[in-house]
């Protein structure tokens, strides 16, 4: 599989804009500079049946009832700026999503685990022993 960062997305990106929250004085009043961008995972060309199961299982709080992966940036005064943090978030969410997580190599543990694993156990019995009444 090719790196999900070499294939353009673009085409597939719904962006909206809306008034930023927090300070910013009378800019933040009237500019609209947080930027949402809108993915439908679903109408995806760019992405196989198996890497859609993959992502709706990975970001499922991420996306909503419609399909649709929501990823809003209100960082900086300039929409141009929100939306390409948007983006570059948005490539890096959908990499970690499809990142094929390492297998589990099996292991046995070694000898010297064993010994101490059963001296330790000897010693606790021996402790729990010695709290009890002597037998007469």
């Amino acid at each position: 599989m090719s790196d999900i960062r070499n294939i353009d997305f673009e085409d597939e990106f719904d962006f909206q804009t809306s008034r930023s929250s927090g300070p910013g004085g009378q800019n933040a009043n009237k500019t609209e500079t947080r930027v949402t961008l809108r993915f439908d995972v679903n109408a995806s060309a760019h992405l196989s049946d198996a890497q859609k199961a993959r992502i709706f299982e990975k970001l499922g709080n991420a996306i909503n009832s419609e399909g649709i992966l929501l990823i809003s940036s209100q960082e900086s005064r300039s929409q141009q700026q929100n939306k390409e943090i948007c983006i570059a978030q948005f490539y890096d969410t959908i990499a970690a999503a499809l990142k094929k997580p390492k297998k589990r190599k099996p292991t046995k543990p070694t000898k010297a685990s064993k010994k101490r694993r059963l001296e330790n156990k000897r010693q606790h019995a021996e402790k729990k022993a010695r709290r009890q009444k002597p037998d007469l």
